[in-house]
């Protein structure tokens, strides 16, 4: 590999790593626990609010493909996301992060009073 090829894929790696990071900050949790493998796991899981021992059913293969976008549409979820935007979570983690991170998302944490607002102010939109 060249050496720019290096630098765009070191560039991206630190611009994941941040908007991780952050993630995890909007999130209440400690940011440094991006950095850290297995615990990374742990308190992603809080974030979707999911039960610590779905990381057991990370290391069950097709099962762990399953249990990553289930976690990753409750992720998308509780910053006010679409199931879609899960769904890139997943796949296309490299954009998805950053957007998630930089943007102007607020962790909801499964505030299911915002999302019955939500809900009424969209029927009273269509009702009009």
């Amino acid at each position: 590999m060249s050496t720019i090829a290096y630098i765009v894929v070191f560039a991206l790696t630190i611009i994941v790593l941040v908007g991780n990071w952050r993630v995890y900050e909007k999130a209440g949790q400690p940011g440094w626990a991006t950095l850290i493998p297995i615990v990374n796991l742990y308190f992603l899981l809080q974030i979707a609010k999911k039960p610590t021992w779905w990381m057991l059913l990370l290391i069950v293969p097709f099962v762990n493909i399953v249990i990553a976008f289930i976690i990753n549409i409750e992720v998308a979820k509780n910053f006010g996301r679409s199931a879609g935007f899960g769904v890139g979570l997943t796949l296309l983690n490299v954009i998805f992060i950053p957007i998630l991170g930089f943007g102007d998302d607020k962790y909801l944490g499964g505030d299911q009073d915002y999302w019955n607002q939500k809900d009424d102010i969209i029927d009273s939109d269509l009702v009009e």
